[in-house]
């Protein structure tokens, strides 16, 4: 066995603890050195060499900065770069293919950033070595003979050109400035910049400075910056965050319009339905978040998400969760028995700083998770925020069913100040609620362990990364005891496997409190696993909206895809929602018989 000891530099606070993690360690005791405070940083050190893999250590640190796991012997021989001693660990690379986009697929912190930065010749790999820096010629050599030889030695040799979008964009607009049109005139190098303003639909925004644009403008900006350099590999690290639905489509489509046959093209998504739509392979990453990745052999994109999504690689003969994800084939999921109904409203009129929302009458029942989906800017959080009670109607009203409805709401923008005055992560879960913390409550379970939140009790919010406090509101969101729960855009910085855990949860939830859920989500896949209803929206974005009654969700995914032109049909062996190809067989034989959303038959071709 290999042993991986990793030590959260940021966390560990050993002035605090009067160093319990030194103090407890049984080779310590028995005259050996295991683990010692290392002068220079004043944090410890762990030998992985004599470590015995105990655990004490691990359970003694109060602020659960230490994490040891034990991997297959197999697994030392294939250390492509380590951050440090007691640093993450990545295991394996892959080699892009020239003509074809490979899609990226795994947790947040198992490597998918920093393969994108090897790659692309940002990071040099170090081979696990960090007492010393490893030469290009010393790469080369460990990898003489693999197939990733050819495209590293190319990489070194500076005989490949990368554009790389980036993952956190919002450093963007403070290194940069001067408009759109500049920037983008600036930028190009293939005499395109019109085209891709014109397919991006970025027209109205030329003239606008780079810091009054919204996420999904500079999104859209950023991708159409990288694809007007003239280079051999594009790179994309999540594309679509900050983007609805129809963007996330047109988004894909030009990724895959403005890359050739000469290019390497790889894009790492967390929207599975929209990884499965642009890439033709997919790699899976798998391992410890923050302490060890492993990269998979390439799969077919449909064999690799269902593989990730099953939690088992059979190239690899390894499984990566203990539990398959499954989605269901059917699409009749509305309740059909009569439930008592929590909250009602009558056609509404919502005027907001000049836009107008005019939303159908509908109504919440109790034990449903009803979706909502639509354009940014079209009014679906104006509709939660009234739903919330923070906006009046101009015309109709809101009809509470009972007495008493307790209400629980996470907004869609969170920052630590939405919390109050300053506290950790479990002072605040224990102003919601004592008993999320309790470790023998169906709560703690549900929340704490499922959320992967355990290491973030002692954290200060204000420390918190983009990821790390959406999953804190959404657990304080449903430690709260209500009967309604408003869930604005839950997927946000989030991967795949949490988005699923957090809508796992909420249905459980749902489900055992007899409460209800309203969701706000761009993300179709999610919503196909969690939603009973949906709300469609639709209109003119951020001049007149309109909220369509909650339907079933076959009938308004048919009325949503047909406003996108899209068809989605369910994986026959997963039941996740997969977008057809554009004019494919499938997408013209479900246009011509009007199911946009569809469950094939075993006779229809792929």
């Amino acid at each position: 066995m290999v042993r991986v000891a990793v030590i959260d530099r940021e966390t560990c606070k050993p002035n605090k603890c009067q160093k319990e993690c030194i103090s407890f360690c049984p080779v310590n005791l028995t005259g050996g050195k295991a683990i010692e405070i290392n002068p220079d940083t004043k944090k410890p050190i762990i030998y992985e060499e004599v470590c015995i893999g105990c655990n004490i250590c691990v359970r003694k640190c109060p602020f659960k900065a230490i994490s040891i796991v034990n991997l297959p012997e197999e697994f030392s021989k294939n250390v492509i770069h380590r951050y440090g001693v007691n640093g993450f660990k990545l295991h394996g690379i892959f080699t892009p293919r020239k003509g074809q986009i490979l899609g990226l697929l795994g947790k947040n912190g198992t490597g998918k950033t920093t393969l994108l930065r090897i790659l692309s010749g940002e990071l040099r790999p170090n081979l696990g070595n960090v007492e010393r820096e490893i030469t290009w010629e010393e790469i080369l050599e460990y990898f003489r003979g693999t197939e990733v030889y050819n495209y590293l030695s190319q990489i070194a040799n500076k005989q490949i050109k990368v554009a790389h979008k980036i993952q956190y964009i919002d450093i963007i607009p403070r290194k940069i400035h001067g408009t759109v049109r500049e920037l983008l005139q600036k930028a190009d190098e293939r005499g395109i910049w019109r085209d891709i303003v014109r397919d991006l639909g970025l027209e109205k925004i030329l003239d606008r400075k780079l810091s009054m644009l919204s996420g999904g403008e500079l999104q859209k900006f950023i991708i159409a910056v990288v694809l007007s350099k003239n280079t051999n590999a594009y790179f994309f690290d999540e594309p679509c965050s900050y983007l609805d639905v129809r963007e996330r489509i047109r988004v894909a489509r030009i990724i895959r319009e403005y890359t050739s046959s000469n290019n390497f093209v790889v894009v790492v998504e967390h929207d599975i339905a929209i990884l499965d739509y642009i890439s033709d392979n997919v790699v899976v990453l798998y391992g410890e978040p923050g302490v060890y990745g492993i990269v998979s052999k390439p799969y077919s994109v449909r064999t690799g998400i269902n593989n990730f999504l099953r939690g088992f690689l059979p190239a690899e003969n390894m499984r990566i969760r203990d539990e398959p994800i499954t989605y269901t084939l059917t699409l009749m999921r509305e309740k059909l028995l009569p439930l008592k109904h929590y909250l009602g409203w009558s056609k509404l009129l919502v005027e907001l700083d000049g836009f107008k929302l005019r939303v159908e009458d509908g109504e919440v029942r109790e034990g449903e998770v009803i979706g909502i989906i639509g354009p940014n800017g079209i009014g679906k959080t104006t509709f939660v925020r009234t739903l919330a009670g923070e906006i009046k109607p101009k015309e109709g009203y809101i009809e509470k069913k009972q007495a008493k409805l307790e209400v629980s709401y996470k907004p869609q923008r969170i920052s630590p100040e939405y919390f109050g005055e300053e506290k950790t992560v479990e002072e605040l879960l224990a102003m919601i609620n004592k008993e999320v913390l309790h470790s023998g409550s169906w709560l703690h379970r549900e929340i704490v362990v499922k959320f992967g939140i355990s290491k973030l009790l002692d954290r200060q919010i204000s420390e918190l990364s983009g990821g790390e406090l959406q999953k804190i509101a959404i657990a304080a969101t449903l430690s709260k005891e209500a009967d309604i729960y408003l869930l604005d855009e839950p997927s946000a910085y989030l991967d795949v496997e949490e988005r699923l855990v957090v809508a796992k949860t909420i249905k459980r939830l749902t489900e055992m409190r007899a409460s209800a859920a309203i969701l706000v989500e761009h993300d179709i896949a999610l919503l196909d696993y969690i939603s009973d209803r949906l709300i469609v929206f639709t209109g003119d974005p951020a001049v007149e909206g309109y909220a369509l009654k909650p339907r079933s969700l076959s009938s308004a995914m048919n009325i949503f895809l047909e406003q996108l032109g899209i068809t989605i049909r369910k994986d026959p062996e997963t039941g996740r929602p997969r977008i057809n190809k554009e004019d494919s067989y499938l997408d013209r034989l479900q246009k011509r018989i009007n199911k946009y959303y569809y469950i094939p038959s075993p006779t229809d071709k792929e």
